[in-house]
């Protein structure tokens, strides 16, 4: 079964925006990288500020709500048995292009120092749409201590379809996919979509998840994504298969279908923010999700988040703060619940890096404290971010060699995982975005890591 909306390739076209680019850039490379460096290198945030008052942690507390585990075990049942993510894996059908084939647009998205150690562009028509939207990434090496799950080496990419000026239906807008990206080769990746669902009338049915998936953690076989003002939590061992081929989603005379794809993940359930509806507008008490990631030099292993806000409100300070997992019996990659099913945020912090796209929490060995990866998205469209490393005491980013400015990281990154086994530091880039913070256009998408300990190197 093939995704409907899948685009058709556009060989000519990628190589006509490929000659275009590249002329751009040969033209104005310098140019671009001095005005980027002042537009988003600037403005150093200082040390972060620890958050203790209870007016700055009471809202980050979440209620833990499993109910749905019953209904996709009935669900699962319905659909004749899970799937596993190396079966997934074994039917993945979009080819990753690797660097060298990449065009100008998208390698002008890498960042400048350091260097990427892997770089990958998506298959053509994921390339080039405006309709869906790639804001997370997380890893095998997030989600067990060997880098592996199961046999397999694996990268997960969260997508919002995010286009308002789509032909696309209404009811599009909002659903949430993941590529589920077969790393075992790193020459030849290649990937599969797994559409995220939620069960239904008691597991008889299941329905599509509208999430804006700017945050994404594996751990253990839990996947945690972002749904504004919540947390959704999957079962990887829950992967089922639709077996009719139609554009509705759910139930239908002969099976179940899901809009085109061949695989869903059911939510098993959910962590809401106990204080209400977070606004995106103000700095409130409620923060809205926007980026999350795992620390595994903490102990526990903690789920480390950033609150995001409204397209226009980037000039707002933003909190980082943790949530430890649990390590009972029976919750394996769920967090630390009470026994009234509250989980409270650990270490807070608030930064004056604005326009947080993406966090990352790590200690080295034999430090203190953790160092704290902030990821901080430009001021203006088309240029290059900064990443931060903060901790208490100051911040310190990456520098670029040309002009000693801080410039330096990809074009409209989002989201940071880190795989220890390899020392790298996952993220990807968005493509360019619109005034109204949705997709202006899809050139310059690219997956890519590099070395932490080069960014370390790297630093001013």
């Amino acid at each position: 079964m093939k995704h409907r909306g899948r685009h058709r390739r556009r060989r000519r076209g990628r190589a006509l925006r490929a000659t275009l680019a590249g002329t751009a850039v040969a033209l104005t490379a310098a140019a671009t990288l001095i005005s980027t460096s002042q537009a988003a290198g600037g403005d150093n945030p200082g040390g972060l500020t620890r958050v203790t008052a209870a007016a700055g942690t009471a809202g980050l507390r979440l209620h833990e709500d499993l109910a749905d585990r019953p209904a996709v075990d009935s669900l699962t049942r319905a659909m004749g048995g899970g799937v596993d993510v190396h079966e997934v894996l074994q039917s993945a059908d979009h080819p990753m292009r690797d660097r060298s084939d990449c065009d100008a647009a998208e390698t002008a998205a890498l960042p400048v120092r350091p260097t990427a150690t892997r770089a990958y562009c998506w298959d053509d028509g994921d390339a080039t749409t405006t309709e869906w939207r790639p804001r997370s990434v997380t890893t095998s090496g997030d989600a067990t201590a060997d880098g592996r799950f199961g046999p397999d080496r694996v990268v997960l990419s969260g997508w919002t379809h995010d286009d308002r000026r789509s032909p696309a239906p209404a009811a599009d807008r909002g659903l949430a996919r993941i590529a589920f990206i077969d790393a075992g080769d790193p020459a030849r990746l290649a990937y599969r979509w797994v559409l995220l669902v939620a069960p239904r009338d008691g597991g008889k049915d299941f329905a599509a998840v509208h999430a804006r998936l700017s945050g994404m953690v594996w751990y253990q076989d839990k996947l945690i994504v972002t749904a504004r003002d919540s947390l959704l939590v999957f079962d990887l061992g829950r992967i089922l298969r639709a077996d009719v081929d139609s554009d509705a989603v759910g139930r239908v005379k002969g099976g179940y279908s899901a809009h085109g794809y061949q695989f869903v993940l059911p939510a098993i359930g959910s962590y809401r923010l106990a204080g209400g509806a977070c606004s995106g507008a103000a700095d409130r008490t409620v923060p809205c999700f926007s980026a999350l990631s795992l620390d595994r030099t903490s102990s526990p292993a903690s789920l480390v988040a950033s609150e995001g806000f409204r397209p226009g409100s980037t000039d707002r300070p933003a909190r980082l703060w943790r949530y430890a997992y649990s390590s009972a019996p029976g919750r394996e990659g769920l967090l630390a619940a009470d026994a009234h099913g509250d989980v409270r945020a650990g270490e807070t912090y608030r930064t004056d890096a604005t326009g947080v796209q993406g966090v990352l929490s790590h200690t080295r060995p034999g430090a203190a404290g953790p160092d704290w990866y902030v990821d901080r998205a430009p001021s203006v469209g088309g240029r290059h971010g900064t990443l931060w490393r903060q901790t208490e005491s100051g911040a310190k980013a990456t520098i670029c060699a040309a002009d000693e400015t801080h410039a330096c990281w990809g074009r409209h990154t989002a989201s940071l995982s880190y795989w220890p086994q390899t020392d790298e530091l996952w993220t990807l880039t968005e493509g360019a975005i619109g005034e109204d913070g949705g997709s202006a256009s899809a050139d310059g998408r690219v997956l890519y890591a590099v070395r932490l300990d080069a960014v370390d190197g790297a630093l001013e």
